[in-house]
């Protein structure tokens, strides 16, 4: 335990005695249950919290921006498996961050934002402090667990509960509320240190009922076409060896969301992500893992599912609550990913495959002819490029490097990437998962080089680039090894539209034609690269991941190229009064 040190007059006024202090306190606490990194930005009033973090061997991680800060430690979380720390100032500090720890609490992340807040008895009164806001008041419905200290021997439980509530049942955000008066709150350090709580067996297993599996295996053995779909959910279980044991084990099709990618190659044989519409529209029985029936799956119903009623769904979620959420699900499966699907692996015996020869062949002749039509387009070498022949070369590059990872946000460059780059391992492609937000590109580059080690390529349309950009300054700063690609078609979606008025100003969609995004890298520090066709792209981020240099590669493509919102645009409202 760290502690200051004040003498106590008695009356032989020769006692010293130790104490310790809020910040202290805080320190240590996260210390005990084995939290080593910080993000976030630092000021009034937890400047001093960042430094003495850093004093006392932990790693903190300062941004330019609280909302990739609190991304950054969302993504920390799911890599894993530990809540991740985003620090931040009170009130519009707080806002900041308060943005990620709903993404998170959404996405299932495991994040702990920690603010310094104004004094209770002047927020309470409306007395005009500084900064004052009723931060735990705003935090409450937009996260999993909410939680104020207002006494410095009461930190240790209030971290040990934020902890639990983090990570336990299906994981999201927690916010932890400390005033600044906390800080500097004094107590005998002997008192102090035992007051500290360290969190055993903060996410417990939880056994599903072997009636469900039972009831989930019975429905799966009978499918003519059934379907594995594989959620990020199974991706954070971390159950890797046991979901790929258990999908090869059945024979059956699996089609993974985009944070699921790779926890069995999309090279494997049963992958039928290059045969998605076929496999959604077909099957008769549809195993979810991990993942839920939300806007990503079209809510299990409509066109994309075929006729109404000609599916029965199989369920495996940690959440009850889920279940039904859309469509009956006639088999839930209630538990921890890892249990449900050893316990259902265990109940196959020796059964062999389920899946029937005929489904099975139906499935890779499509996927084959999808890939078939698709190899023309990723072989173009054309300037300016197109989004397919760009992220062809990628494509390549990650096939190549299978342990880097892939950070990849925007509209078109989002979508058709999902497609496009294969990959090899789990947790190799981190994206904007549930809520679609732009914004994350930049805090998940960094805590994913933070916290693994490994290269980082991060794929950014030229508009959620804005976002976070001035972030590559900390990439710079910490000298991580990123290489940020820019799609530069300059504006949102594409770059064409015109003000309809033909005024002075551009079209609402339009950037500044022709921007440098590779010179503010530059500018940093680090290495800034034009490239305009693909072999040169190819080569600029070769080069990048071999040096580990922060690199910045401004991609030229075809203004024209793109579409409206990307594959979402059913989602983008149309005047039925605009003229033609």
């Amino acid at each position: 335990m760290s502690t200051a040190t004040l003498k106590v007059a008695t009356e032989a006024d020769t006692q010293v005695e130790d104490l310790t202090d809020g910040f202290h306190l805080v320190i240590e606490a996260l210390k005990l249950n084995g939290v080593d990194t910080i993000y976030g930005v630092p000021g009034i009033p937890i400047t001093d919290l960042g430094r003495m973090a850093q004093a006392a061997g932990m790693r903190v991680i300062s941004f330019r921006h609280e909302q990739n800060a609190g991304n950054a430690a969302a993504i920390a979380g799911f890599l894993t498996k530990k809540p991740g720390i985003c620090l931040t100032v009170s009130a519009p500090g707080f806002l900041n961050g308060l943005t990620a720890l709903a993404n998170a609490t959404t996405n299932c992340f495991p994040m702990i934002l920690i603010s310094g807040s104004s004094e209770r008895e002047i927020v309470d009164l409306q007395q005009g402090d500084y900064e004052e806001m009723d931060q735990l008041a705003i935090a409450k419905p937009l996260c999993k667990a909410a939680f104020r200290v207002l006494h410095a021997a009461d930190i240790g439980i209030g971290v040990a509960r934020a902890i639990r509530a983090a990570v336990s049942g299906r994981p999201g955000g927690v916010y932890l509320d400390l005033p600044a008066k906390l800080f500097a709150q004094v107590m005998n350090a002997e008192a102090g240190a035992k007051s500290l709580v360290k969190v055993i067996d903060p996410a417990p297993a939880q056994i599903p009922d072997p009636a469900a599996v039972k009831r989930a295996l019975e429905v799966l053995k009978s499918a003519k076409r059934p379907l594995i779909i594989l959620g990020k959910g199974a991706a954070y279980a971390q159950a890797d060896e046991a979901i790929r044991g258990f999908v090869e084990k059945t024979g059956v099709p699996f089609l993974p969301m985009s944070m699921a990618k790779g926890l069995l190659p999309d090279t494997h044989p049963q992958c039928a992500g290059a045969a998605r519409s076929t496999v959604l529209k077909e099957a008769d029985v549809v195993m979810l893992v991990g993942a839920r029936l939300n806007w990503l799956l079209s809510h299990g119903k409509g066109k994309t599912w075929g006729e109404p009623g000609s599916k029965r769904f199989i369920q495996i979620d940690i959440e009850p609550k889920e279940m039904d959420s859309n469509v009956e699900i006639v088999a839930p499966v209630v538990g921890d990913i890892g249990s449900c699907i050893a316990a259902l692996a265990a109940g196959l015996g020796h059964d062999g495959p389920s899946a029937p020869a005929d489904w099975v062949a139906t499935v890779r002749a499509k996927r084959e002819e999808n890939v078939a039509k698709m190899a023309p387009k990723l072989m173009k070498n054309t300037a300016p490029m197109d989004f397919h022949g760009a992220l062809g070369a990628l494509r390549t590059i990650i096939k190549e490097r299978p342990d880097a990872i892939l950070v990849n946000e925007g509209a078109n460059t989002l979508d058709l990437a999902r497609g496009v780059i294969d990959m090899y391992q789990p947790r190799k492609r981190l994206d904007v998962g549930t809520w679609g937000v732009m914004g994350i590109g930049m805090g998940f580059a960094v805590a994913a080089a933070i916290e693994t080690g490994k290269p980082v390529l991060a794929v950014e349309g030229d508009s959620a680039f804005g976002f976070s950009g001035m972030e590559i300054e900390t990439i710079c700063r910490y000298n991580l090894p990123v290489c940020v690609v820019v799609f530069n078609n300059n504006g949102i979606y594409r770059g064409t539209d015109v003000n309809p008025t033909g005024g002075s100003d551009v079209a609402t969609t339009v950037f500044v034609k022709d921007a440098r995004y590779d010179k503010m890298m530059e500018a940093f520090g680090g290495v800034g690269v034009q490239a305009t066709t693909p072999d040169e792209l190819a080569r600029a981020v070769n080069a990048a991941m071999d040096s580990g240099k922060p690199t910045l590669v401004n991609a030229v493509i075809d203004p024209a190229a793109g579409s409206e919102s990307g594959r979402i645009g059913n989602l983008n409202p149309q005047s039925v009064l605009r003229k033609k």
